[in-house]
């Protein structure tokens, strides 16, 4: 955004942040991008969002030095032990024969 806001003609006050900030800067830009995706008005708005996330996502990962693959690895293997979302299912709570 820094560089885009510059080509404007934009005059800014710009430093590069050390590793433990940039991740800080990234958790809360993530938490940011959700916050207006709940609130997205249209589909077109919510895809934009979820554009954003992903991009965070990706810089989160580098930041932490994670590969791509390995984060995709480490996705299936979540999927696969905790399921996922295509069936759209909701845990409401447990069933009263099921609570301790």
């Amino acid at each position: 955004m820094p560089e885009i806001m510059k080509a404007q003609g934009k005059e800014l006050d710009v430093r590069v942040l050390n590793d433990d900030e940039f991740k800080e800067a990234l958790r809360r830009k993530i938490i940011e991008e959700v916050s207006e995706l709940k609130d997205a008005k249209n589909d077109a708005d919510a895809k934009d969002k979820i554009a954003c996330l992903h991009e965070i996502a990706d810089a989160l990962g580098d930041a932490y030095g994670f590969t791509k693959k390995e984060i995709l690895e480490l996705k299936d293997k979540v999927h696969a032990e905790r399921g996922g979302f295509e069936k759209r299912l909701f845990l409401e709570g447990l069933a009263r024969k099921s609570r301790p």
